[in-house]
């Protein structure tokens, strides 16, 4: 492992699905001598790509979990991710982009910005992550990487930048012209691992001066020693690849690069500029909150002498207990030292230190400000802050998205119900979005998730790996319940059964809130409500919200304000103001005029354009809303809001509609009002099951 932080690189590998990302990551692996011989990600050899260890994985042809693995590139180390690209695991790219210093972006030429990479793109935004932009498939029919380049401008926002131009397109595609070197770049042998450097064919050079011009007029803008220069006509390589890694660090430019992973053409020159351009650890500001302070920010120092601090960011149960991959952020891990988890505050001793590569490992000794590995046998849940004992500092936690689908779980048998426990509590431990619980009312198990596909790998996992004979009732959606009108409440707690009794009166009102799920006021002057009882009727509004009684589900967008109310010397209580609080919403929540809510999704489908009818029919069948479509040539993209609960089984349908030439994906967008007879059918279907239930 380098010692100089410099020369390490931590990345992520991102994009829409489909878009060639682990056949990039299988390039990279073979061209750093990590592997031998390059396989291909549907496994059409029997082997399956690297990076996809998993059996699901390479059956299905996608990337379903994370894998890291880490290969040198000259005098470089590079700490590389690959990542899924469907939405259902978007919580995998999540958590590995939070740990990361930068990234590629991967586009495919044809599809340009795809709907997942508009979601990818808020990611690294979120998190501030540098990147560069990587065109895809240039050997692929209507491949047009300038389009793409103009697309991450006016889609994503990007200040892309041209470093190349591709030499033929599609089954003309040869090589790439490289603007900095202003050299043409074939990519020769059997698999590509040759490089010739030729002078830029004469058909193709005014071309590639005018594109060289464009790039050192966005380039220089971060230097002003490149701009006179340029103006000089004297810029060197050297000038111009400073001045891009300058704006590139600073997230104001995205070099955009090109070429074929699958037909081994680029990947050198991408490896090149993930060193040139992507920021080292030491260039990237890493913040932690002081707990000791009022969680006051603290800016990490990649110092390898100093305290250590790491971040658990992903677990997975192996064979030989729970791995914890983490990323140390400042000072050094070692083997044999001791820790303390700063959310338990429990102290352990790291054992085994290991470095991974998909899933095989090596043992390592240590591991330094700046590096990704693992930690064995550790207790912990993903997002824990691993630090020195005595030192107070926690890192900001992993945005977790909310489940909008859940599904009832049957184990067929004994056995099956103690290994299906099993299962439930490793993969709710090591994947956020995934939820499970025991309905109070059905005594059923239920799970939760963020599509079909995201439930379906997990019950099918549960199948093979822990051999569990389930079966799953109807899919069922994640409804919401809600208020529309403003509603006062005046209500008594009150109850004596021999000795102390409760008593609690609150007084106060409830009414809609869009801006968050759920808001506490307390209005209460002269100490009518006693201080020390107010976060007990806090407590019990936020109980009564659990579960409405219009249609069962919870309930959102409610301010409650708590202006009054009443205290007993002896009979008052924290338990009795719980009551009085789940009292009275319950009161006026039956007046406020409550309405359904369902989770709408962002629906993308894309396909050939002479399938655009039948995609419009399936979405307007759907009650969808189609927002906008885009023909170009061959190829058309529609989307789309459309209600989760009319989306079930939409990929057979649309496999049927398109000959199996379209694809989709879905993600959650917001929540919203249920028309008036889905309403009906709703409440009518709740008060048949609580009808079933009181006859019991």
């Amino acid at each position: 492992m380098a010692t100089d932080f410099t020369r390490l690189r931590n990345i992520g590998i991102s994009a829409h699905i489909d878009s060639g990302k682990t056949t990039l990551t299988e390039r990279i692996l073979f061209y750093c001598h990590k592997i031998h011989k390059m396989h291909e990600v549907k496994g059409k050899d029997g082997v399956g790509a690297t990076m996809d260890s998993m059996e699901l994985e390479r059956e299905r042809g996608i990337t379903i979990s994370s894998a890291a693995t880490n290969v040198s590139w000259g005098d470089y180390t590079i700490n590389i991710i690959d990542t899924p690209g469907h939405v259902d695991f978007t919580i995998e790219v999540e958590r590995s982009l939070r740990v990361l210093d930068g990234a590629i972006l991967v586009l495919c030429s044809v599809g340009g910005v795809q709907s997942q990479t508009i979601t990818v793109d808020r990611q690294l935004k979120r998190y501030r992550v540098p990147c560069i932009a990587f065109v895809n498939k240039l050997d692929r029919v209507g491949a047009d990487p300038v389009k793409v380049k103009n697309q991450l401008h006016d889609k994503l926002g990007h200040n892309a930048v041209l470093m190349q131009l591709p030499i033929g397109l599609e089954d003309k595609h040869q090589g790439v012209i490289d603007l900095v070197a202003r050299e043409a770049v074939y990519f020769d042998g059997t698999q590509g691992e040759v490089i010739r450097r030729e002078p830029i064919p004469l058909e193709l050079k005014a071309e590639a001066d005018k594109a060289r011009q464009e790039m050192l007029d966005a380039i220089s803008m971060f230097s002003d020693e490149l701009t006179e220069a340029a103006l000089a006509g004297r810029e060197t390589p050297e000038l111009i690849i400073e001045a891009a890694r300058r704006g590139t660090v600073a997230r104001e430019l995205t070099p955009v690069l090109m070429g074929s992973a699958y037909k081994n053409k680029g990947v050198q020159l991408l490896l090149d500029a993930i060193v040139r351009y992507l920021p080292n650890p030491t260039e990237v500001e890493n913040i932690a909150y002081d707990l000791d302070h009022r969680e006051k920010e603290t800016v990490l120092s990649s110092d390898p002498e100093a305290d250590p601090v790491a971040l658990a960011f992903k677990l997975e149960d192996g064979p030989y207990g729970q791995l914890t991959h983490i990323r140390v952020y400042q000072g050094t891990v070692r083997k044999g030292a001791e820790l303390m988890n700063a959310r338990s505050r429990n102290k352990l001793r790291v054992g085994r230190l290991v470095r991974m590569h998909a899933d095989s490992m090596e043992e390592i000794e240590e591991a330094a400000a700046g590096d990704i590995a693992a930690l064995f046998g550790v207790d912990c849940q993903s997002g824990d802050t691993f630090v020195k004992p005595g030192l107070n500092l926690a890192m900001s936690p992993i945005y977790v998205p909310e489940p909008v689908i859940s599904l009832a779980l049957f184990a067929v048998e004994k056995k099956s119900s103690d290994n299906m426990g099993k299962a439930l509590r490793r993969f709710t431990k090591e994947d956020p979005t995934f939820r499970t619980y025991i309905d109070p009312e059905s005594k059923q198990t239920i799970i939760q998730g963020m599509g079909e596909l995201h439930l379906d790998v997990y019950i099918e996992r549960m199948k093979r790996e822990y051999k569990v004979d389930v079966s799953t009732g109807k899919p069922q959606v994640a409804y919401r319940e809600s208020i529309a009108l403003r509603t006062e409440f005046d209500y008594t707690h009150k109850k004596q059964t021999g000795g102390a009794g409760q008593f609690g009166r609150v007084i106060g009102s409830i009414e809609p809130n869009s801006e968050k799920p759920y808001l506490f006021v307390n209005a209460v002057r002269g100490g009518r409500i006693p201080r020390e009882f107010i976060p007990a009727c806090d407590k019990g509004f936020q109980a009564a919200l659990k579960k409405g009684r219009l249609i069962g589900f919870p309930i959102t967008g409610v301010k409650v304000i708590l202006t009054d109310g009443a205290a007993h010397e002896v009979d008052s209580s924290d338990l009795a103001f719980q009551a009085a609080a789940q009292g009275a919403f319950r009161q006026a929540y039956a007046k406020a005029r409550p309405y359904a809510l369902e989770p709408v999704m962002k629906l993308s489908v894309e396909g050939p354009a002479e399938f655009v009818g039948n995609i419009f029919a399936s979405i307007n069948q759907r009650r969808g809303i189609i927002v906008s479509s885009v023909e170009d040539g061959l190829f058309a993209r529609v989307d789309a809001e459309v209600p989760l609960s009319d989306m079930f089984g939409y990929s057979t349908v649309l496999r049927s509609l398109t000959q199996g030439k379209a694809e989709f994906t879905m993600e959650f967008l917001k929540y919203a009002r249920v028309p008036a007879q889905v309403a009906e059918e709703l409440i009518a279907l709740y008060k048949d099951k609580l009808e079933k239930e009181q006859s019991k």
